[in-house]
């Protein structure tokens, strides 16, 4: 089968497309022919080996962490799902590989497709989608009346983040540039900011809950206008030591990470702020609510641009980069 896959970590060179064996489905897998995969900053940071210490992974690595796509076959324990089924997924951290013809999709981490829009294009919501969702809800104990900054809104998880923060009946807040000021708008936002032109620590305080998606400086000054009591939930800092303990990281690593992390978690204790660092985790149930909140009109994915696989590369730079609006698919 054709696949996007690395044999060392390295730049975008390091990135290759080429045959590689199909993968065996176990006895709770689904064996899917991929529709789409969505580009995410870990892929990137997968490929640069940014994650390495927490993450360990075999060679040759296929990049990929969702997609969308129709199920091939099944194991031998698997029940809610057949052969011919339209599914998405965010495949699990330690088993990713969706930027490929077909792929390993654990059952329970699978939920029935949407029926309202394409199937290539439901590859967008997985991974960002669960992350807005347990950024919001789970974390931030996001409430209807609240007020919420979500940092970049035109982005892939930004934009998901906003449609569901406004479905709460929270005041919604973003960062983004002019030209997608109404773009947000569209999507949830009552604030647009513009981060070139105005410094949003400045006009802005007591938040109730951020989600940052930028690190560094940004997330310090969102920690500085959040409210005592109020939730700060980074996606994209360095994971905190606790966090690497529960996926059972060990000393040198979790002190390494205690040092990296030391701004924002003193920064925190010394407001009362709640600070969060999100690696989201795969959920079907979770998922199946996604679809559903797309199917009833609630939520719809903005695509960016697709890519075939063999352009995998330009996906991934383009991203990175920063210049995508919304997602960027993949297809086989």
């Amino acid at each position: 089968m054709l696949a996007a896959y690395i044999n060392r970590y390295g730049g975008p060179a390091v990135l290759q497309v080429g045959d590689l064996p199909e993968p065996k489905p176990g006895p709770s897998d689904l064996l899917v022919d991929v529709a789409a995969a969505s580009v995410n900053p870990i892929d990137f940071k997968l490929r640069d080996g940014k994650v390495k210490a927490v993450l360990k992974f075999a060679f040759p690595l296929i990049l990929g962490n969702d997609l969308s796509g129709t199920v091939r076959a099944v194991g031998a324990n698997v029940r809610r799902f057949k052969a011919g089924d339209r599914i998405v997924a965010r495949l699990d951290k330690a088993r990713i590989g969706a930027f490929a013809e077909r792929a390993l999709v654990a059952d329970a981490d699978a939920a029935f497709a949407p029926t309202s829009i394409d199937l290539v294009d439901a590859a967008a919501l997985p991974l960002a989608g669960l992350t807005a969702w347990q950024a919001l809800f789970e974390m931030g104990q996001l409430q209807a009346g609240q007020s919420i900054l979500i940092h970049a809104g035109a982005g892939g998880v930004g934009h998901f983040a906003l449609q569901l923060a406004r479905w709460k009946g929270a005041r919604v807040i973003t960062t983004a540039s002019a030209k997608n000021r109404e773009h947000c708008l569209a999507l949830g936002a009552d604030e647009v900011i513009d981060y070139r032109s105005t410094r949003f620590d400045q006009a802005l305080a007591d938040v109730d809950v951020v989600l940052d998606t930028q690190g560094g400086d940004t997330l310090l000054r969102s920690i500085a206008i959040t409210r005592a009591g109020g939730h700060v939930i980074s996606i994209t800092a360095p994971p905190t030591p606790e966090v690497a303990r529960a996926w059972g990281v060990k000393p040198p690593v979790t002190w390494i990470l205690g040092f990296l992390t030391r701004r924002e978690r003193a920064a925190a204790r010394a407001r009362g702020v709640n600070y969060h660092y999100l690696f989201m985790r795969p959920d079907g149930a979770q998922l199946a609510e996604l679809v559903g909140l797309v199917d009833s009109g609630v939520l719809k994915p903005s695509i960016d641009r697709r890519y075939p696989l063999l352009q995998a590369a330009a996906a991934l730079a383009h991203v990175e980069a920063g210049h995508a609006v919304g997602k960027v698919l993949v297809l086989p």
